[in-house]
C-alpha cells in the first residue's frame, strides 16, 4: 500500500486546545454545558471541528456526552476521585523512586517550584502544580511512566480545579510550602521521606473532594 502525505495538525485539535484552556481557566466549570452551535460561533469555525474537539476532550476525561443531553464538562464522582488519587499515587511512587535512585537533575523541578512564588490566583497555582509534577515525571526518565501520567494529566488538572472551587482559603501559601518541602526531600535523596510528603500533598486535595461527596 502506498503511503499518502501526512496530515497536518487538524483544526479539531486546535479547537480542543482552546476549549481545554477555557475549562482550566474556569470559564466552563464542571457540569457546564458545551453546546456545539455556541462554541462554533464563538470560535468562528464550523460545527465539525467542534464535534471533533469534544470527542478528543471526552477521551481525555474532561468532557462527558450523553444521548439527547449533549456535552458537559465532566463532574468527578466519589469513584472518580478515589480512582484518580490511587492511580496518581501508584505512578508517583515509581517516579519519585527513579528520581532519587538515578540521581536525576532536580533543576527543572526546583524551577517549577520557584514559579509557584509568583502565582496570584488558585487557577494559576493549579497550573504550576501540574507543571511541577510534569517536571518530576520528566526527570524520572521513563517513557511509559510519562505516557501513563499524560493519560490522566487533564483529569488530575480537573481534580485540582474542582478542589480549589470548593475551598481556596490559604491554598496559595499551602501549595508553595508543600512544594518547597518536596524539593528539599528530593535533594536529600530520601525516597521514603519524599514519598511520605508526596502522599500528604495528594491527601490534602483528596480530603477536600471527599468531604464534598459525603
Amino acid at each position: 500500500m502506498a503511503l499518502g502525505p501526512a496530515r497536518r495538525r487538524g483544526l479539531g485539535t486546535e479547537v480542543a486546545d482552546v476549549i481545554r484552556e477555557a475549562i482550566f481557566e474556569g470559564t466552563y466549570p464542571p457540569g457546564a454545558a458545551l453546546r456545539e452551535v455556541e462554541l462554533a460561533e464563538a470560535l468562528e469555525v464550523s460545527r465539525g471541528p467542534v464535534r471533533d474537539a469534544l470527542k478528543e476532550l471526552e477521551r481525555e476525561g474532561l468532557v462527558r456526552t450523553e444521548w439527547h443531553k449533549g456535552s458537559t464538562v465532566a463532574q468527578l464522582s466519589a469513584k472518580d476521585v478515589a480512582e484518580l488519587d490511587s492511580l496518581r499515587g501508584a505512578l508517583e511512587v515509581l517516579a519519585v523512586e527513579r528520581v532519587v535512585t538515578t540521581n536525576a537533575s532536580l533543576d527543572k523541578i526546583a524551577l517549577a517550584a520557584e514559579k509557584m512564588e509568583r502565582a496570584e490566583t488558585p487557577h494559576e497555582m493549579v497550573r504550576c502544580d501540574i507543571a511541577f509534577h510534569d517536571a518530576v515525571y520528566a526527570a524520572a526518565d521513563h517513557g511509559r511512566l510519562a505516557q501513563a501520567w499524560d493519560a490522566i494529566r487533564s483529569q488530575v488538572h480537573l481534580f485540582l480545579i474542582t478542589r480549589v472551587a470548593l475551598s481556596s482559603d490559604g491554598y496559595l501559601q499551602q501549595i508553595r510550602d508543600e512544594h518547597r518541602d518536596l524539593v528539599a526531600a528530593l535533594r536529600l535523596g530520601n525516597a521514603e521521606g519524599a514519598l511520605k510528603l508526596f502522599a500528604e500533598h495528594r491527601r490534602h486535595a483528596f480530603d477536600v473532594l471527599t468531604r464534598k461527596n459525603d
